[in-house]
């Protein structure tokens, strides 16, 4: 029993002592925030940004919007008809460690969420060729 108790012990030990992960010798470099606004309106608009002392920046806007779509009452029942929901637009722009400016920005309403920036992935445009169906002469 006493075996145990002193393994148990070396374990626990063992899994609170620090790890090699972060070195002592590493410090993270400080970041302020320069400007900060936060806007809230009545009617369930609202905008705010910030901007960052490691170049960074970020801004998003929101109003509220009536649109048709589906609801669902205590039942589960779908009713379809106005809906109240948001339309969110915003940007961030950010350096990286190798000196490359990112901008991404992106658009999320009753279409869906689309990002755009020039640092994204473009899927290739392929342009195929139907198939011709065989004609037989008898």
């Amino acid at each position: 029993m006493k075996l145990f108790v002193v393994a148990a012990f070396l374990v626990v030990a063992a899994s609170a002592a620090p790890s090699d992960y972060a070195s002592p010798a590493y410090r993270a470099p400080l970041i302020t925030i320069t400007s900060q606004s936060d806007e809230r309106n009545a009617d369930g608009s609202s905008k705010w940004s910030y901007t960052g002392s490691d170049y960074t920046a970020r801004e998003e806007s929101q109003i509220q919007k009536k649109f048709q779509g589906t609801t669902y009452d205590s039942y589960g029942r779908a009713i379809y008809g106005d809906v109240q929901g948001n339309t969110n637009r915003g940007s961030s722009y950010w350096v990286s460690p190798e000196g490359e400016k990112f901008t991404l920005t992106w658009t999320a309403d009753e279409n869906g969420f689309r990002a755009s920036g020039k640092h994204l992935p473009v899927a290739p445009v392929h342009v195929y060729e139907l198939p011709v169906a065989p004609v037989h002469v008898y």
